[in-house]
């Protein structure tokens, strides 16, 4: 009886299948038919005409053909343009789809098909998107049938897996997504523009936030959460005086170190070591499943999978034509948005021209796309642990600013994308719990060059006397720069005013100092120039030619204005730099100096900065690659505002406002990140609340150490991988995150 039951319930869903292909089939052939009477390029009859019969037995064969080739075909193609960058393989969807359109034409056995290759695109994208809603349509009509779909991939990804029955423990998915804090969370919940959060706020989940270190960015922040440690990460940039070379947090080989450190200082492969999938993130977290992973991407050889997410989302031509048409609407969205921002004067601004478009449709719409559908895919296969980042807010807010429209209709998308997470893991084989965090915020406020003219590199070169351009030395800040070196090296001072005294003198030459009155020919002074670099709004100074970290006496002796001059500059908060006499101290302006290890919060220097500034400082100062002299901007409390050193008006790094505070949510199944009284501190501190809540599920099963030359066996020799492939929206673009 049992028998006879299943044998009715395999041929009714033989029949329902067999039914949606029908009725997808008649569709995409009334789509085909419709566009040749549309069309003028497009032709499906004769030159002398067709009976309507005709034409629809050639679009019959031509809309089977098509869907044929899409099956069979284009993942084979996708795979193949996998050799590409993700940018250009976005760009190359629509000349691949109309390419198999070509094709299925060719294949009608009476001939009468045809069309240019430009109408070609048109009619594919057209039948590819009519396709892919019909299905969705038909599934969404017969739950029975989605179910059964998604139990099917399910159990094709534990195949491949090679692995047993799923354990009933629960998973957990956490979903990072970059860049939005505590306050733009809690104001997006307010304002409806996040539903799935806010429903989950108010029923199964509870809102937790916690401070970052000074180094406010998704570099330090990721590599503790994933991997237990941000010691010795000062800044997203940073350079080391042993190697001479400057580590970006985004470059695979800096990302490929950083991630070796952290596993020798830990003795830990990292949060996901078991049965993990890292998606969209700069660190593996020592998972085994990686895409679009930065480290990854570094990796040379049969092992290298970062872009392996791509192929298994773009394999389906009806997510290409999707994805690729969101991410036209979002290079034309991006366009009137930065053109509008442009017309009313909105202040401040950045351009947002270039390539600046297609980078933020990748981030926003092909990352997202692949990431979310690599999640769902990980929940289907049952996978235990997943770790995904979500870069598309932060992409945009560094050039939109935090708040305002733009970013709000990021937050939207967003929400969406987290629906869709909560979706599958219904249909998941075991339960999942679904823990959302941030790995900072982000501060607004006009650059630093905007408001003052100059950038850090000009205004600490300007207090070096050495050369800086036209426009600097026009400068307030530059000119007086100038002026107080000219005066403390004891130089002729004229009486004319400082502006107009310091544009029409000689630059001062590099490496005078008292006594020695400036040399005329540069190429006698052996003294390189100091490396200046930019971490949102925190600047890092360092002099490459001084053994270990430079002293302020050191400084001083050679550079006598530079301290002064930066020190007191309205645009800057405070400096760190390391002193002889009293070890390391922190100078403000009108003077002021305070040993770290006196550092109060809310006093002296760190005025304004906030709780837990001082904690932040102090432990900067302990790293072994901390800049000779650390520059964090000043802050504004009473409007949020910093001023970043790079072209940002939406910027994080350094202390001050929304940047340092990150926000967790999490189930009420799990327990609690801190006691009631108890605060969250640093990513350190987050890595052993996840790594707590994996066990909570797993028991013993989670280890606590892994092999650690195994996991980086596969690492490529310092500066292999500096122009390898963009695998997320982090390595889009040289910048903070």
């Amino acid at each position: 009886m049992h028998r006879r039951a299943d044998g009715v319930g395999r041929w009714r869903t033989a029949g329902s299948a067999l039914l949606r292909v029908i009725v997808v089939w008649v569709v995409s052939t009334l789509t085909m038919m419709l566009l040749a009477g549309v069309l003028p390029a497009f032709k499906l009859t004769s030159d002398n005409g067709d009976s309507i019969t005709r034409v629809a037995l050639t679009a019959g064969w031509g809309a089977g053909a098509f869907g044929l080739l899409g099956a069979l075909v284009w993942p084979l193609v996708v795979r193949a343009f996998l050799l590409v960058p993700a940018l250009v393989l976005g760009l190359l969807v629509f000349f691949l789809n109309g390419s198999l359109l070509l094709l299925a034409l060719r294949l009608i056995p009476t001939g009468r098909g045809a069309a240019d290759p430009e109408t070609a695109v048109i009619v594919a994208a057209v039948m590819s998107a009519v396709a892919s809603a019909t299905s969705t349509a038909l599934a969404v009509r017969d739950d029975d049938a989605y179910r059964r779909r998604l139990s099917r991939l399910a159990l094709r990804r534990r195949r491949r897996r090679g692995a047993g029955p799923v354990p009933t423990p629960p998973g957990i998915v956490f979903i990072q997504l970059d860049g939005v804090g505590e306050r733009v969370l809690r104001d997006a919940v307010g304002q409806g523009l996040m539903p799935t959060v806010g429903a989950w706020l108010a029923d199964t989940h509870r809102l937790t936030p916690w401070r970052t270190d000074w180094s406010s960015q998704t570099g330090a922040s990721q590599l503790g959460i994933l991997h237990g440690t941000t010691f010795d990460v000062p800044a997203f940039r940073w350079y080391e005086k042993e190697s001479g070379e400057v580590m970006v947090s985004n470059r695979p080989a800096s990302a490929v170190e950083l991630q070796r450190r952290a596993v020798e200082r830990t003795g830990d492969g990292g949060l996901l070591t078991l049965d993990g999938a890292s998606r969209g993130n700069l660190f593996s977290g020592g998972a085994d499943q990686v895409a679009l992973v930065l480290t990854a991407a570094a990796r040379r050889g049969p092992r290298n999978r970062s872009r392996a997410g791509y192929f298994a989302y773009f394999s389906d031509p009806a997510n290409a034509v999707r994805t690729a048409g969101s991410f036209v609407a979002e290079v034309g969205r991006e366009i009137v948005q930065s053109t509008r921002a442009r017309l009313r004067k909105q202040s401040p601004r950045i351009g947002r021209g270039g390539l600046y478009p297609l980078i933020r449709a990748f981030a926003t719409v092909v990352e997202r796309d692949v990431v979310v559908a690599a999640v769902m895919g990980d929940m289907l296969a049952g996978r235990t642990a997943v770790y995904a980042d979500l870069v598309a807010y932060d992409e945009v807010a560094h050039h939109s600013g935090p708040h305002g429209r733009d970013t709000a209709q990021v937050l939207k998308r967003l929400d969406r994308s987290l629906a869709l997470i909560a979706d599958a893991a219904e249909h998941a084989p075991r339960d999942y719990r679904v823990v959302l965090l941030s790995d900072h915020g982000q501060s607004p406020g006009e650059t630093f060059e905007s408001a003052f003219g100059l950038s850090l590199k000009d205004l600490v070169r300007a207090g070096c006397g050495l050369p800086v351009p036209r426009r600097a030395r026009r400068t307030r800040s530059g000119a007086e720069a100038r002026y107080a070196v000219r005066v403390a090296l004891h130089r002729p001072v004229d009486e004319s005013p400082a502006e107009t005294r310091c544009a029409r003198t000689e630059p001062f030459r590099h490496g005078a100092t008292e006594g020695e009155p400036g040399q005329e020919e540069a190429g006698r002074d052996s003294r390189a120039d100091p490396v200046v670099l930019a971490s949102g709004n925190l600047g890092l100074v360092s002099f490459p030619d001084i053994e270990g970290r430079a002293t302020r006496e050191h400084i001083d002796r050679r550079h006598p204005a530079l301290l002064t001059t930066l020190a007191g500059h309205p645009g800057i908060g405070f400096l760190l730099v390391r002193s002889e006499e009293h070890g390391a101290v922190v100078l403000g302006r009108d003077g002021i100096e305070v040993p770290v290890a006196e550092l109060a919060d809310e006093q002296g220097p760190l005025k304004g900065f906030g709780r837990g500034a001082a904690d932040a400082v102090r432990r900067t100062d302990t790293f072994p690659h901390t800049a000779d002299i650390m520059v964090n901007s000043m802050y504004d409390p009473a409007t949020g505002q910093v001023h970043a050193f790079e072209e940002q008006i939406g910027s994080h790094g350094g202390l001050g406002g929304e940047q340092s505070h990150a926000f967790l949510l999490s189930p009420h199944t799990l327990s609690r990140p801190v006691t009631h009284a108890g605060e969250l501190v640093g990513a350190e501190q987050v890595h052993s609340v996840l790594r707590r809540w994996l066990r909570e599920g797993q028991g013993p099963q989670i280890p606590l150490v892994t092999d650690v030359a195994t996991l980086m066996e596969d690492s490529p020799p310092t500066g292999q991988a500096e122009g390898s492939f963009p695998v997320s929206g982090h390595a889009v673009q040289d910048k903070t995150n």
